[in-house]
């Protein structure tokens, strides 16, 4: 059995709108893409060819990847969260006790995790440290730099 794959009410939103993009007019576009090239004679010397046949094929494989989360993804019902201590779906405020700088987090399943956009998965080695912490706990992380210490400041939906 496949490994459930926890997912936000955004975060399957997303997939589902890149699924349906993805089947439709991405699709399309790659046909056309194949079309054209075809067209223009020997297929093997044609370059624009093998081009549209890569995109087909990376193409349909993220599709078949969209396809297996979404089969096994167990959605978080975010009304459930609360705020006494973290789960998947929490907001959370840390301060960097070594830097004194504060951070702002939603943890995330690994499918969403986008650092830059301050979702981090719970299986990252911060994600896995903060879940089930309450504020005023603080966490020791091993970062390539080093020991993190950060001290959960915040809880919110």
């Amino acid at each position: 059995m496949a490994k459930p794959v926890m997912l936000t009410a955004d975060g399957l939103k997303q997939l589902e709108e890149e699924l349906d993009f993805l089947k439709g007019e991405k699709r399309k576009e790659i046909a056309e893409k194949i079309k054209v090239a075809r067209s223009y004679g020997d297929l093997s010397e044609n370059s624009e060819y093998d081009d549209a046949k890569n995109e087909q094929a990376m193409l349909e494989a993220r599709i078949v990847t969209i396809e297996a989360t979404l089969k096994n993804a167990v959605i978080i019902d975010e009304s459930e969260i609360n705020n006494e201590q973290i789960h998947i779906g929490s907001k959370v405020k840390v301060e960097n006790l070594k830097m004194g700088k504060t951070f702002e987090y939603k943890i995330v399943g690994s499918n969403e995790s986008n650092p830059r956009e301050g979702k981090i998965s719970d299986e990252s080695p911060i994600g896995v440290a903060l879940l089930s912490k309450k504020v005023g706990d603080v966490i020791e992380v091993e970062a390539p730099a080093g020991v993190i210490a950060l001290k959960v400041l915040e809880i919110s939906k």
